[in-house]
Parts: C-alpha cells; structure tokens; sequence
C-alpha cells in the first residue's frame, strides 16, 4: 500500500509508535492473561459487523491491523497461550 503524502507516513509511524507503547504498557497483564484478551479482540475483530480491518478500495489501514500482527503481541502472549494449550491437551487426554 503506497501513502502518497509525508504527512500519511508521518501518520503511520506514529500510529505504529503508539501501538508499541501500548503493547509495553499493558505487557504485565498480557505476560498473565495473554491468551484470553488476545482471543476475545480477535473475536471482536472478525465478527460480522466488526470494523474493516483493510480498505483497500480506499486505501485505508486501521490501526487494528498494526496490533495483530505486531510481534510484540505475539511474544508477550506466547507464555499464556501456550499453558492454555498443554492445559487443554492434558484435559484430553485424562479423560
């Protein structure tokens, strides 16, 4: 996607900035319940009149998109997620 003026770039840097910030702030609480809240945004995301992610006939990013696939998300909720896994794999397999 090509943003034609400096002041769209501008935009965008500080838009993927903020998601930065954002992400380190609230890491202690995706370090514990990661996994949930990353589900339930998710969820929230992709419901059938949830905002649009990508609008490519306009040429518009949301912000949204920047805080899915930001790394940072990834790492920080990896630890819960994964506990979630093993929890739910050991239910299965005892019963």
């Amino acid at each position: 996607m090509r943003y034609e003026t400096r002041a769209e770039r501008a935009r965008l840097r500080v838009v993927r900035a903020l998601i930065s910030l954002a992400i380190l702030v609230a890491s202690p609480v995706l370090l514990t319940a990661g996994a949930p809240i990353r589900r339930r945004y998710l969820r929230h995301l992709y419901r059938d009149e949830g905002p649009l992610i990508l609008d490519k006939q306009q040429g518009q990013v949301s912000a949204h998109y920047f805080v899915i696939i930001h790394p940072l998300l990834g790492w920080l909720c990896w630890p819960t997620e994964t506990l979630a896994r093993l929890i739910e794999h050991r239910s299965h397999t005892t019963n």
